[in-house]
């Protein structure tokens, strides 16, 4: 569960405004992959999002790492239930409930996601809704310019 606890905690802080977001938002961020993020379900107790950067080949775009994440609200968990782009197929889709993944295959796959949120924070995604801007995107420079004309962050 702790697993589960960090991959919530991270979720959170890339997305600390859920309950504003759009349905679909990109996180640019220079010198990184864009980040693509889209609320597939929302209801009082989950949030169900799709993570992924989209890469380009011959033929055509596709999502990688490819994931269907649930976050559970009031016991602050989330989990991956369904991971897609398996190595060596292009259009490969795994239901981790659908296929009855043993323990080992949901720690696996829910470890890369703690791994890759974590890899997401450190180049800086973060998202917020349209009309609100979160203060670690904003330039020290600018940060401070607010706090001197009495703007706040």
């Amino acid at each position: 569960m702790a697993l589960y606890e960090s991959n919530y905690i991270r979720l959170r802080r890339m997305l600390p405004m859920l309950h504003a977001m759009p349905d679909a938002a990109v996180s640019e961020v220079p010198g990184a992959l864009a980040l693509h993020v889209s609320v597939k379900e929302r209801t009082p107790y989950t949030t169900t999002l799709h993570l992924t950067y989209l890469f380009r080949d011959e033929a055509g775009e596709f999502p990688a790492p490819d994931l269907l994440v649930r976050l559970y609200h009031d016991a602050r968990l989330a989990e991956v239930l369904r991971c897609g782009r398996l190595r060596g197929r292009r259009d490969a889709l795994y239901d981790l409930r659908a296929n009855r993944a043993g323990l080992d295959e949901k720690w696996r796959i829910n470890r890369f996601l703690q791994k890759w949120l974590g890899f997401c924070l450190r180049q800086g995604h973060r998202l917020a809704p349209p009309g609100h801007e979160l203060a670690s995107t904003l330039r020290w420079e600018d940060l401070l310019d607010r706090l001197r004309s009495g703007r706040g962050a």
